[in-house]
């Protein structure tokens, strides 16, 4: 049985994932395992990666807590800005290993903050002994980096968040 305060901190996120239109969304944190799932069209996240809010909700449960007076300096305030300015995410096209830069102790690729051109190199994803290089496919400056060096992505899953230009 979830105490008072979780389900509080659960209603709370399904408002916020209602009121951003967000069709879906999986929570696996310590012991709590939630899936959340509205019946209907699913609605379009416009550049928003589920990852994103997974990662906030892991990372500040009370995220999804903050009153308006902090609305502009909250996590869920940053991704809700992010939304709505529909960052362009350069997608893994492999299963594989990300890797941030080209050799450990080696700098990054790039960093948040940076100006990519289409074509810059922004990472590796190691698969299968080969290292493959990822490309931006888009000109703009790098606002996050969503994938951790070292860890497994997905076929499609977002790497990197660019506002393009």
């Amino acid at each position: 049985m979830m105490d008072r305060n979780k389900l509080e901190e659960l209603r709370e996120l399904v408002d916020f994932l209602k009121a951003n239109g967000i069709a879906e969304f999986d929570l696996d944190q310590d012991d709590l395992k939630v899936r959340i799932k509205f019946a209907g069209e699913p609605a379009a996240a416009g550049g928003f990666d589920m990852a994103q809010l997974s990662r906030l909700m892991a990372s500040a449960p009370a995220a999804a807590t903050t009153t308006p007076a902090h609305a502009g300096t909250s996590p869920a305030a940053e991704l809700a800005d992010e939304m709505e300015e529909k960052l362009h995410e350069v997608k893994s096209p492999i299963v594989g290993t990300f890797y941030e830069s080209p050799s450990p102790g080696a700098p990054p690729f790039v960093k948040i903050g940076d100006q990519v051109e289409v074509g810059q190199v922004l990472c590796i994803v190691e698969a299968m002994k080969l290292m493959n290089e990822i490309e931006s496919d888009v000109a703009g400056e790098v606002v996050r980096r969503i994938a951790s060096s070292g860890q497994p992505v997905e076929y499609g899953q977002a790497l990197f968040a660019i506002r393009a230009r």
